[in-house]
């Protein structure tokens, strides 16, 4: 069958495969172990392994490769199961395609032909095979195998499966692969032997595709320290994508605690699909590619020509719909790429039915043609109805109208060009908002100056204007290759606020919100919240030495940006960083327009980069690494530990070179960064290590390296910068600078893209989504260590015990998580909180889990005891434990001495625990994101904490007969089951009665006259009573604890009576089997396994 083209590694193959026919562009190879002459000892070992397989994921045993003479690159487009298959389309090629390949002149021409011609051939086979792929019936008896063998909740969604073989040491063991919304799971059974796994993909730390010399390529997965092996996977690129987006898709949802509200997709974890996933998926790598708002999802695909009039050339690509916007991108994503807003659109016209062609006529007297479009009419109604277009014949006359008031307006523009801002739609602005960039109040051009710099900056102008007559100018303007040239070698100063909005998308954000942050403005004003407190602390650290924020003027607009973008993402708040990166943004962009532009760095193009954990920066540096490994080896050989380049290149990635070189020289890396994104600051990353080899190589610790590219980034200069000395930024070592070569950054700029141009987005993107598992997993790590470490001050368990426990609790937040998105855990969900507040337990979490783990067994799921244990723990009273409280109760009751067991099941029946409503429900929720926070509350309860002494038995207050009745009833819990039951129930009952008889003495002695006779017997009759049958019915204590409290109001209200603590303790002592029974030690590590294998299989009622 045809297969989709891939690149493939041939650095094994000639061990695994054997070429029988080859041409000048395509090879037909058999596997090894096929055929005549089987191939030997390595022919037998690989039909082993693959006659072990069953039909579904059987190694197609035949394949065709495609190549051309000058590349070294293969592509797999063909497989077959028999030699008359495979022939069958070995003659399709020479037939058909073979002729065809003589008249191209190029090799990429030739690739991209084969490509698109099997791509075509895929889409008629799947019109037939879509219905035998999605077989509904096949799919239900997997279903019913993943419910029997695995034994999880019945919630949890089967998203698809696949047979494959997994490596258990050295022996692949046949089975079955099993990939849901939460869980990775493989079952196998083979000659008797089982094989069961079952991992979380918020557990996993690597997802790779790896090869060796057994197996040609498998799936490597890393969990819990151990690694797991996957092949002969028939499918395996489909496989590996599926489970790098459920990887991704959990830890956006656990770890980042994010809804997915805009995407129905997604929203609903029992609802997830194959489909669902490949669908977000491909709208993602749309947005990132065109620059799209994150509402934007991709909806229709069409492959069609596209006359492009600068080079008078039909160029091959795809016509990219969504619900706002009209993209194409030619073939291989580098040539040109357009992205026409709806709102520009005006009229959409068919001038030849035979050519299946369409033209697009936009705003300013543009037009688009595509030709070759299959569905050419179901396009242009799409396009009408998105813009709101008639398709009658009449409309061609508006048309013409609205094109004639576009042209007045462009030529009114062009006399007016300090009106062009009215372009994007902004409603009129508030005074207060600044509506001109810092650069132009304070630095403004003098047009009669013409000494050499500024004659250099009048002829970028220049070139910038003859490519905007070519290109287009604008929203609609092709982006190719010549447009990164020039940017390469500069923006001109007047140009770069209108080139970044641009290259950014974040002039359709402003077009498509107008008014939206003089509201926000407005609204974020006065407010006082941690994020604002820290905004005002670095105003004046923001670019001092320039001129525009040693006033009033700059420091005001870079406080309303920052402070407006807190109130619109209190996810984010505020990053130290953000204020560097939009204080650049005000000199050459207006407030508004910074705003947005932010918006589009912390939100699209640097996504977590502004957070409390940096995520989005350390996996960049990651990245970083791999691309030192893999362009620098000399630097890898002399410097093994790379974690020092990271620690050295954050504030590179935070401030995009902001921070570490003059501002005339950092501005013009950020106009490759808003058109390249962060691949042109990998790129310039590895052009200053590279360019710094020799002195890095030399040095001799990580200081003297420090000190070697300080100095460099002192020494780059920007020749060509039209701002005086008095604007440009003042290096700290520029003392140093006779020592050092001057370097020009154009010159280092234009450098790192011939050196280092080659590297891809979709690698960086891969990159990317590898590497990030492993950075959560690592500061995941990191946390727990923290986390054990405080927690180890205050329990008596040892390091091993606190790190299952971890596990264990960390394990239970995220069951709370699996199948909701409205689990209190991610409901009330701060960012902000310490290490020690970030996995947090509800009531019903609390509950499962605490009956797994207590060490006497007397608290069921969900039982009165539980809730009561629950209250006295929560300290803050705000429905959620911490880890801490989780743990401290526990040491108590495995660890604490007899006194203290005695005063934590006292407690119990003492309010809060014992007296409140009985609902679980969250009483009171800490104040969180917008709203104003009580720094002076904060505070005083930290103060309160420090001082907080360490609570006597004399500071308990005394228990009244309800309390104490219920007090017994737990004890006969407690003691239910025990070989040693009958004596500790008969301990109890003489306590009970001691305590009643010692309370009758103290009251008649207390009492001046004897009270009637008649309440006295009531008082002990009764509490006797309730002893005696919760003596002889303990099991059913618990559920009628409720109503007992109840009856017993009446009682105390004739006769109240109650006791201390230290009464009950002296009462308690004398009895030998109870001490003894909880002085007894508890084995621990046995709690803990069985917790660990039962935890998944009890389930959590919602």
């Amino acid at each position: 069958m045809w297969l989709k083209p891939e690149e493939i590694l041939l650095k094994n193959a000639f061990k695994l495969w054997v070429t029988e026919k080859d041409n000048e562009y395509f090879v037909l190879q058999r596997r090894r172990g096929y055929g005549e002459g089987g191939g030997g000892l390595t022919g037998l070992l690989v039909g082993t392994l693959d006659t072990v397989l069953d039909s579904t994921s059987k190694v197609a045993p035949f394949r065709i490769l495609h190549h051309t003479p000058d590349s070294q690159v293969y592509w797999s487009i063909a497989c077959g199961v028999t030699k008359e298959e495979i022939v069958q389309h070995w003659d399709w090629l020479q037939q058909n395609i073979m002729r065809t390949l003589s008249v191209f002149d190029s090799s990429e021409d030739i690739t991209s032909f084969v490509q698109g011609k099997i791509r075509g051939l895929i889409a008629e086979e799947g019109k037939t095979s879509l219905v035998l792929e999605d077989d509904p019936e096949k799919f239900r008896e997997a279903l019913l195998r993943f419910e029997k063998w695995f034994e999880l909740p019945p919630e949890e969604k089967l998203v698809t499966y696949y047979s494959c073989s997994y490596w258990k040491g050295k022996v692949p063991c046949q089975g079955w692969l099993y990939l849901s919304t939460n869980f990775l799971c493989f079952y196998s059974y083979l000659l008797g032997a089982e094989v069961k796994l079952v991992i979380s993909w918020d557990e996993i730390w690597r997802l790779e595709k790896t090869s060796n010399v057994i197996l040609t390529e498998s799936i490597h997965v890393l969990a819990n320290g151990e690694d797991h092996y996957f092949s002969m996977l028939l499918h395996l690129n489909e496989t590996f994508v599926i489970m790098e987006q459920l990887a991704d898709y959990s830890i956006k949802r656990l770890f980042d605690k994010e809804a997915f509200q805009k995407e129905p997709a997604l929203s609903d974890p029992l609802q997830i699909t194959k489909r669902g996933l490949e669908a977000h998926a491909k709208s993602a790598q749309f947005r990132t590619f065109f620059r799209l708002p994150k509402e934007e999802n991709l909806l229709e695909v069409y492959e069609s020509f596209l006359w492009v009039p600068f080079s008078h050339f039909n160029t091959l690509g795809k016509i990219c719909l969504s619900e706002n916007y009209l993209c194409f991108a030619s073939q291989d994503g580098s040539q040109c790429h357009v992205i026409i807003p709806m709102r520009e659109v005006v009229n959409v016209e068919k001038p030849d039915s035979s050519s299946r062609a369409l033209t697009v006529c936009v705003r300013g007297k543009r037009a688009l043609r595509f030709s070759e479009v299959r569905d050419y009419q179901r396009l242009a109604n799409t396009i009408r109805s998105r813009c709101g277009i008639s398709a009658s014949p009449q409309h061609s006359a508006s048309s013409e109208a609205i094109r004639g008031e576009c042209q007045s307006l462009i030529n009114h523009f062009e006399d007016n060009p300090e009106d062009v801002t009215l372009m994007v739609g902004q409603k009129g602005s508030s005074k207060a908002v600044s509506t001109e960039a810092l650069m132009t109040v304070f630095h403004p051009q003098d047009v009669e100056n013409l000494d050499p710099k500024m004659l250099k900056e009048k002829m970028k102008e220049q070139s910038w204007n003859i490519h905007f007559s070519e290109y287009g100018r604008g929203t609609n303007m092709f982006f190719t290759r010549k447009t990164r040239d020039l940017i390469v070698r500069g923006v001109p100063e007047a140009l770069r606020g209108e080139l970044w909005m641009l290259f950014s998308g974040a002039v359709n954000d402003m077009a498509t919100h107008p008014g939206y942050y003089t509201e926000l403005v407005e609204q974020s004003l006065g407010t006082s919240t941690l994020a604002t407190d820290e905004i005002e602390r670095d105003l004046h650290r923001s670019l001092p030495e320039h001129p525009a924020f040693q006033s009033d003027t700059g420091i005001s607009a870079l406080r309303r940006v920052l402070t407006a973008y807190a109130y619109r993402n209190p996810k984010i708040g505020y990053c130290q960083a953000m204020n560097i990166l939009t204080s650049v943004l005000l000199l050459y962009a207006k407030e508004e327009e910074a705003f947005w532009l932010l918006v589009a760095v912390c939100e699209r193009m640097l996504p977590d980069y502004f957070n409390r954990r940096i995520i989005g920066a350390l996996v960049d540096q990651a990245v970083f690494e791999d691309l030192i490994r893999e362009n620098l080896p000399q630097l890898v050989e002399h410097m093994t530990d790379l974690s020092f380049f990271s620690s050295v290149s954050l504030s590179w990635f935070l401030t995009l070179f902001i921070s570490v070189l003059p501002i005339e020289s950092a501005v013009n890396v950020v106009d490759c960064f808003f058109y390249d994104g962060i691949k042109a600051i990998l790129q310039l990353g590895l052009a200053v290590l590279d360019y710094n080899m020799e002195a890095l190589i030399s040095c001799h610790d990580d200081a003297e390296a420090v000190t070697i590219l300080n100095k460099f980034f002192d020494s780059v200069t920007n020749k060509d910068s039209p701002l005086p000395p008095t604007v440009q930024q003042a290096s700290v070592g520029n003392n140093d600078k006779a020592s050092h070569l001057n370097v020009d950054i154009s010159e280092l700029i234009r450098e790192a893209y011939e050196k280092y141009g080659n590297i891809r987005s979709e690698e960086v993107e891969s990159s990317r989504k590898r590497n990030k598992l492993y950075v959560i997993q690592t500061l995941e790590d990191t946390t727990k260590q923290n986390v054990i470490r405080v927690v180890s001050q205050e329990v008596r368990f040892n390091a091993s015990h606190l790190d299952e426990l971890y596990n264990l609790f960390k394990r239970q937040h995220f069951l709370s998580c699996y199948w909701t998105m409205q689990s209190p855990a991610l409901l009330h969900h701060d960012p902000s909180l310490a290490y020690l507040e970030q996995y947090q337990l509800g009531f019903q979490q609390f509950s499962v889990l605490f009956s797994l783990l207590e060490p006497w067994a007397f608290c069921t799921t969900k039982s009165t005891l539980s809730l009561w244990v629950f209250r006295l723990i929560d300290e803050n009273q705000d429905g959620l434990v911490n880890f801490k409280e989780f743990c401290c109760a526990l040491d108590i009751l495995y660890s604490g001495s007899f006194t203290n067991k005695l005063k934590f099941l006292f407690k119990l029946h003492l309010p809060p625990a014992f007296d409140l409503p009985e609902d679980g429900v969250i009483r009171k929720s800490p104040e969180r994101g917008r709203g104003k926070v009580d720094l002076q509350a904060y505070l005083k309860q930290w103060q309160n904490e420090i001082l907080k002494k360490e609570e006597t038995i004399k500071d308990l207050p005394r228990i009244n007969q309800t309390q104490f009745i219920q007090f017994s009833k737990t004890l006969y819990n407690i003691f239910h089951g025990d070989p040693e039951e009958e004596s500790l129930y008969r301990a109890v009952a003489h306590v009970t009665s001691l305590l009643l008889r010692m309370e009758e003495v103290g009251r008649r002695l207390q009492e001046p006259s004897s009270p009637p006779e008649s309440t006295k017997p009531t008082s002990s009759s009764a509490a006797e009573e309730s002893s005696t049958e919760a003596s002889s019915t303990p099991e059913s204590s618990d559920t009628s604890s409720s109503h007992n409290s109840q009856d017993a109001g009446p009682v105390l209200s004739e006769v109240e009576w109650s006791f201390s603590f230290e009464q009950v303790l002296a009462s308690l002592l004398n009895e030998p089997a109870i001490v003894s029974f909880f002085e007894r030690p508890v084995d621990i590590q046995t709690k803990l396994g069985q917790a660990k294998v039962a935890q998944l299989k009890l389930k959590t009622n919602k």
